[in-house]
């Protein structure tokens, strides 16, 4: 049966260049490729949840500058619908550049967030939630988060958090979470190391914690029981978006099977899609 997510969050244009190497002070290089393509935590998540054979609705974000077009353009390519919470809205949608670096798929990136468009939870349409089988958030349009996540614990929707990392306006959300997968670098406040965190997460009733760190293994605690789980090692060509695909991939397993074997099985997916230059090639492996 047909799946619905609801992802809530960030909607950018992502321009990516693959190169030899960063560009030193005044230097210009020629990349050898490019990609332009929908980016943000909740966007590329809520493809790789479509693209997975479910549906998915990315609540955000998208407004009517010419270049949005390039945004929807790209989302029409999946099965992920768009509710725009500031249809009207002309400035230029966030931008994210990026260079990979050829020999070792590390990237670097130059972006402007979500902070300058955070919408009113006033705008939240009354039938949001309607059919909805899960719930994603990045944490980039907090407010509605904070509207939304007691919501889907009412109506007993799994919420998932992205936690990539700390962000004011995630101790309101928390309570309602049932997922919280989050990267190494996701400390709340007192926190500072894995093991802090696995214990303020738990003190706040979340059943399901994990923790990603790239290519080493991942730590969850799953209902008291804890343990790691080995990641698939590739030769990165684009480690970009690896984290969102992972995200968009757990929702999609989750809705199928446990915790654990929900994450080994996105890790796989996420793995892999290192192995393609930007966030949309990977799918052609699993095709």
């Amino acid at each position: 049966m047909l799946k619905s997510g609801l992802f809530i969050g960030m909607v950018t244009l992502d321009l990516a260049y693959l190169s030899a190497k960063l560009p030193s002070n005044n230097e210009k290089i020629t990349a050898s490729d490019y990609t332009v393509s929908a980016g943000g935590p909740a966007t590329n998540a809520a493809v790789t949840f479509g693209y997975l054979g479910n549906q998915a609705e990315i609540l955000g974000v998208v407004g009517t500058h010419p270049i949005t077009q390039l945004i929807r353009s790209d989302l029409g390519n999946y099965p992920v619908s768009i509710t725009d919470l500031a249809p009207d809205y002309t400035e230029p949608p966030p931008v994210s550049s990026i260079i990979i670096t050829e020999a070792t798929g590390d990237r670097a990136v130059i972006s402007l967030n979500a902070t300058k468009i955070q919408v009113n939870p006033e705008q939240i349409p009354a039938n949001v939630l309607n059919g909805v089988d899960l719930v994603m958030i990045d944490g980039h349009q907090m407010a509605l988060s904070v509207a939304i996540a007691p919501l889907a614990k009412e109506n007993n929707i799994p919420v998932v958090i992205d936690g990539g990392s700390w962000k004011p306006g995630f101790e309101k959300v928390l309570p309602f979470v049932d997922y919280a997968v989050c990267s190494a670098n996701f400390y709340p406040p007192g926190c500072s190391n894995s093991k802090e965190v696995f214990v303020y997460l738990q003190s706040l009733g979340i059943p399901h914690i994990a923790i990603t760190q790239g290519e080493k293994p991942i730590q969850y605690l799953s209902l008291g029981i804890s343990g790691r789980l080995s990641v698939l090692i590739v030769n990165a060509v684009d480690t970009l978006g690896a984290g969102d695909i992972f995200h968009g991939a757990f929702c999609h397993y989750i809705l199928q099977q446990n915790f654990t074997e929900s994450l080994v099985a996105a890790a796989e997916i996420a793995s892999n899609s290192c192995k393609f230059f930007g966030t949309r090639r990977w799918m052609e492996f699993y095709k």
